[in-house]
């Protein structure tokens, strides 16, 4: 392909960032040369991407602005295997109408992170394996990829290796996962020849599978072909990233709001926030720089985790979404006013109070009382005695949906709840109840 934009040292700009684990000898000049092609897989085994698949989708924003040309793989064929790497269980096969579906969500969200506009020399392509893998017949396949990859060499792999140890307590390895390997470097050979396509990106767990189709390409065509892998990201205390006791972080925003999504972000640890920003985000180096200096000089206002939590969330939510976290995020940790609770939609509302201890209440049971001091202590045990209530309410320590209150003789109407639903009760600075009218 021709040179049509400025070439930029990518594997430079992996290397400052913490993004780059390996790559085949001569990668570099490789891509230094000229526009090139590069993929990334991806299995759709759900419709919506987690943050954990947000490390490859930065690899290929950073290898379009470099001047190059990203190819995203939707695996609809290699969906319905499994693929062995970094699991012991053979994962659960996916039916081809749950595939599209997933397909279908997960290119909505693609088309947010990386530019597939057709007016650009290097835009983004989007590829279903499934498109030529369900092509092959089994005897077509052993007969024109099977014959030119031996199993020993199959075998040498550690992805198959640790499957195949008895001391780590895995259930083996199928026939059926034992071929992902050859699926996935026919992937890359299907793209080298109708795209020109040379560079295949991904985890470090992907190695293995990378490099046979490296391997492929030079055995079948004799062209050059070549990978680059990143580290597998893990926080600082070695747990898995991306994942909560809530489970995935999801991009989409009805698994997981935009204000859950802001929030993990601002939550990472300092140490997590200095590698978080370099991968995560398209700031610069300089701009990196400046924010770890006044993070180092006020550690306490968390410049580096405000910065990263409000680059990711523009990413991948927009402006708006980030405004509604920040505003969300006064609930809580700021001066928001009664004003602001009932102006955020009852999602985001419902995201700021999860785990907040909760009372369901009927609305004759509301309606029947005749003050909100036994709406406290009887109905709900936010106070445990009137006499505690009382006190707290003298000292301006009780809050209703965000206005004080000092006379607990009142009783709350329907008309007041936001949403004709939902009452906030705020004790001192920090403790929140959530009563829900039903």
């Amino acid at each position: 392909m021709s040179n049509t934009a400025e070439i930029k040292d990518f594997v430079a700009e992996l290397q400052w960032r913490g993004m780059l684990h390996n790559t085949t000898p001569g990668a570099e000049e490789h891509l230094n040369k000229e526009c090139r092609l590069a993929y990334v897989g991806i299995d759709p085994t759900a419709d919506s991407l987690h943050i954990g698949h947000l490390v490859s989708v930065m690899m290929l924003r950073h290898f379009q602005r470099c001047g190059h040309k990203p190819v995203v793989l939707v695996g609809g064929a290699t969906g319905m295997i499994g693929d062995p790497s970094g699991k012991s269980q053979e994962r659960n096969l996916l039916s081809v109408e749950q595939i599209e579906k997933n397909l279908a969500g997960l290119k909505k969200q693609l088309e947010r992170l990386i530019d597939f506009d057709t007016k650009r020399p290097n835009a983004a392509i989007l590829v279903n394996n499934y498109e030529w893998m369900s092509k092959y017949s089994f005897i077509g396949f052993i007969r024109d990829i099977g014959k030119h990859i031996t199993v020993n060499y199959m075998m040498a792999k550690d992805s198959v290796k640790r499957r195949l140890d008895p001391t780590e307590g895995t259930e083996g390895l199928s026939f059926t996962e034992f071929s992902y390997q050859l699926i996935q470097a026919t992937d890359f050979l299907t793209l080298h020849r109708e795209l020109g396509l040379s560079l295949q990106m991904g985890g470090s767990d992907q190695w293995g599978n990378m490099t046979t189709g490296v391997e492929l390409i030079r055995r079948m065509d004799g062209h050059e072909a070549h990978c680059i892998t990143c580290p597998l990201i893990k926080k600082s205390d070695g747990r898995k990233f991306g994942k909560t006791e809530q489970g995935n972080i999801w991009l989409d925003p009805e698994r997981t709001s935009p204000y859950t999504f802001y929030q993990f972000w601002l939550n990472v640890s300092d140490e997590d926030a200095k590698s978080y920003i370099r991968i995560f985000t398209m700031l610069d180096q300089a701009t990196i720089a400046s924010l770890e200096a006044e993070h180092a000089e006020k550690p306490h206002e968390r410049a580096l985790q405000k910065a990263l939590a409000r680059e990711v969330t523009i990413m991948v939510h927009g402006e708006k979404e980030l405004e509604n976290a920040l505003q969300a995020s006064e609930i809580l940790f700021g001066k928001a006013t009664a004003d602001a609770l009932r102006t955020i939609d009852e999602k985001t509302f419902l995201a700021v109070f999860d785990g907040v201890p909760t009372y369901e209440i009927s609305k004759e049971t509301l309606e029947a009382h005749t003050n909100l001091l036994t709406l406290l202590t009887e109905t709900t045990h936010v106070f445990p005695s009137k006499g505690e209530a009382r006190r707290s309410a003298q000292g301006g320590a009780i809050s209703i949906n965000k206005v004080k209150i000092d006379d607990l003789d009142y009783a709350p109407t329907l008309e007041e709840a936001i949403n004709q639903k939902y009452f906030v009760v705020q004790k001192g600075k920090k403790n929140y109840y959530l009563l829900v009218i039903r």
